[in-house]
């Protein structure tokens, strides 16, 4: 078995990262985690995970006060699912932090993510 793990800078700045880790068997992705992250003050925030723990296949969308929404998705091979996660990630990135920072202030406000 191989692990790889590498960051990926989805901004200039390098304020923005995708964090990637695969571990292969016989050139068979097995086990994998694609998560954004963001760098807010000094702090790297985790807004969107995906990953196969818990038997499947599955997006995590991160909550500021630490909860997490799960959304499984069908894929057949894992090769076809760290590819989704890393496409997805790479375009979608901006709307996933302006969402997290949304509920970010609907928690300070008191709104419950409202």
């Amino acid at each position: 078995m191989k692990t790889t793990e590498y960051l990926h800078k989805l901004d200039a700045s390098g304020n923005e990262r995708l964090r990637v880790r695969f571990t292969t068997d016989r050139g068979r992705v097995i086990d994998l985690v694609v998560q954004y992250e963001s760098l807010y003050g000094e702090r790297w925030l985790p807004i969107v995970r995906y990953d196969c723990a818990h038997g499947f296949f599955h997006r995590d969308t991160l909550l500021p006060k630490g909860g997490k929404e799960k959304q499984s998705i069908a894929m057949e091979r894992l090769e076809d699912a760290l590819l989704y996660a890393h496409q997805d990630i790479k375009d979608h990135w901006r709307w996933y932090k302006k969402q997290y920072l949304r509920r970010m202030k609907n928690d300070k406000e008191g709104n419950g993510g409202a």
